[in-house]
């Protein structure tokens, strides 16, 4: 059986909030490339603004994983990056409309959503990576585990996940922007971060986890599932 789907107690097996979490998701992952284009300094560490809302993104990543399985997150990923890469032509576009006359502001306008493009790319390569490696470890640490731990099921894929993430993004996104030496700093910087959100917020996320699966009636295991990329032809 390639997919195993459990249902718990009385419920019947069903995704009424699905929807609601793929779009957390996707819109966190939407704000955090819009904002990252700002460079901020947390407690000597130099990172993209991304960082307030990036790591949402993993740990709904996490959730998705762990209550629906790899191939529904596998779409959802898709999705976001389908959004993502409208939302980039989108200002693209903007930055080459004529402005009005009385209008003085397109020349920061431009300079600030001007450099989303690069900075989406980066994202969807690194995210690529990064998220799926990150569902990947999960799923398999799940079906490994026979669904126990998701402490340190979460925090292992989120420390790989977040690890490839932050050095292929940082790498399209900022190379030939600053040193070679500040953007090393801004990798371990964003990656010790990201994680340690991952830690602090690891509460919350077992009380999401917990309450999706009695509300939707499921705990899935990925029992034979493919891990690609790419959808395949098999039923989710």
């Amino acid at each position: 059986m390639a997919l195993e789907t459990r249902p718990l107690g009385d419920n019947p097996i069903g995704y009424r909030y699905f929807h609601l979490v793929a779009m957390i998701f996707v819109a966190s992952l939407l704000i955090a490339n819009t904002i990252a284009v700002k460079i901020i300094t947390f407690a000597n560490f130099t990172l993209p603004a991304g960082i307030i809302v990036f790591p949402i993104a993993y740990i709904f990543g996490d959730v998705l994983t762990e209550v629906y399985g790899f191939r529904r997150t596998r779409s959802v990923i898709w999705c976001g990056f389908a959004c993502l890469a409208g939302m980039a032509l989108l200002y693209w576009i903007a930055t080459l409309l004529p402005a009005a006359p009385f209008w003085q502001d397109s020349a920061p306008f431009a300079r600030l959503l001007g450099f989303v493009p690069r900075i989406a790319f980066a994202s969807f390569v690194a995210y690529l990576v990064g998220e799926f490696l990150n569902s990947m470890v999960l799923s398999r640490m799940k079906v490994k585990t026979e669904g126990k731990h998701f402490w340190a099921r979460a925090l292992a894929s989120t420390a790989i996940g977040e690890g490839a993430d932050s050095v292929v993004f940082n790498t399209v996104a900022f190379a030939f922007v600053f040193p070679w030496k500040v953007l090393g700093v801004i990798m371990l910087s964003g990656w010790i971060l990201k994680c340690a959100y991952e830690v602090l917020a690891l509460p919350l996320t077992y009380v999401i986890v917990g309450w999706l699966k009695r509300a939707e009636g499921v705990d899935t295991f990925d029992r034979g599932v493919t891990y690609t990329v790419l959808p395949t032809k098999a039923p989710a």
